[in-house]
């Protein structure tokens, strides 16, 4: 093949789990903000290479800009060949995009389309996926049935989500791809939540898979998680859908809590600076309480206070103004937190939706 073959998105999806590789050339900046899912970093410019160009491009004029950015690429296209290219063989199929105009992923579509390999290039490049993704939110949020697991903070509905995962269920768990607990302390460790759009596009990427036929379990949220904001119309969806409410005996809230936020136990000057966001609500008195408690190793008094004053005050408060069909719910009464508590619980609520997802025994 003498040339690339070039596609919109919508045309090449059913193609997309058969490329080899996908290769996104932007910079390493845009590739972190967001990317196909699956795509490979192989920059025809980097950042600072960018800004060069296109600092020549605004002070002398096009021509001297395009001098500059053509014998650059070629360095890069070059140097991507021999790293991470000579060892692919003839029937190597990848796909390659950029920002949206196709010069930088022509460039290197038309070198590896010359070498011989059956080169595709994305029409519209990241910015026409970026629209697919846009078009298709909305439509994968009314074409599932969606089943909203509720319960009070420390009700173990991760763990839930993550067993019926296990059995095979569809689950979209958001806190998980948005990287955040969905609290004013669930920041995660030394893991950074994502953009915006890297958040929808792995919703996308999980939603795209799943079967319309069975149910999509998701875990109530508010609109955001974190800095996040979860997808209007996915979120509309799931506040006029069916709910099953998990509970826990408050001392096993509490043992669950001191593990998933074990960080903060060991990191008392930060969890004091999270309490601070509380202020607001509660009051400097009642927070310079609470951060005297942390302070003393007094975490379980803590939690316990934590969820009877904060988290279910204004759980019960969201839950009942949100999702309409929450006084409906599937009562599920978990007595602890061991794995087979949880499978227990999965159990139900496949007996409980006549899913065909096959029950086990714990």
């Amino acid at each position: 093949m003498k040339y690339p073959e070039i596609l919109g998105f919508s045309d090449l999806l059913p193609r997309l789990a058969h490329f080899d590789s996908i290769i996104d050339v932007r910079s390493p900046s845009e590739y972190a903000e967001d990317h196909i899912p699956g795509a490979i970093n192989c920059p025809v410019l980097d950042d600072e290479q960018r800004i060069r160009v296109g600092t020549i491009y605004k002070q002398v004029n096009s021509f001297e800009a395009k001098k500059i950015g053509a014998a650059l690429v070629a360095k890069n296209i070059a140097q991507h060949i021999e790293t991470r290219f000579l060892d692919k063989p003839k029937d190597w199929t990848p796909l390659i995009y950029c920002w949206r105009g196709g010069n930088r992923s022509g460039a290197m579509s038309l070198i590896l389309a010359k070498i011989g390999w059956p080169v595709v290039q994305l029409d519209g490049g990241y910015k026409n996926f970026r629209s697919h993704v846009n078009e298709q939110l909305p439509q994968f949020a009314t074409r599932f049935q969606w089943r909203v697991i509720c319960g009070t903070t420390g009700s173990g509905k991760s763990r839930l989500l993550q067993t019926l995962a296990q059995q095979g269920a569809q689950v979209l768990d958001l806190e998980q791809l948005a990287m955040h607990r969905g609290s004013v302390l669930g920041n995660l460790p030394s893991q950074p939540q994502p953009s915006q759009k890297k958040f929808e596009s792995t919703i996308w990427q999980t939603l795209r898979h799943f079967d319309p036929v069975l149910p999509v379990f998701v875990e109530a949220e508010s609109k955001k998680v974190g800095k996040l904001r979860v997808p209007d119309a996915i979120m509309e969806e799931m506040r006029k859908s069916p709910c099953i409410s998990l509970s826990l005996p408050a001392e096993q809230r509490v043992q669950l809590l001191m593990g998933d936020y074990a960080h903060f136990i060991q990191d008392i000057d930060n969890l004091n600076q999270q309490l601070d966001c509380l202020q607001s609500l509660h009051g400097k008195e009642r927070i310079q309480d609470w951060k005297q408690m942390a302070t003393a190793g007094h975490i379980r008094e803590l939690v316990r206070e934590l969820l009877e004053k904060h988290y279910d005050p204004a759980y019960l408060r969201s839950i009942n103004k949100n999702f309409l069909l929450s006084s409906s719910a599937l009562m599920l009464d978990q007595a602890g937190i061991r794995d087979e508590d949880f499978l227990l619980s999965a159990n139900r609520i496949f007996a409980d939706q006549a899913s065909p997802v096959k029950t086990v025994q714990p």
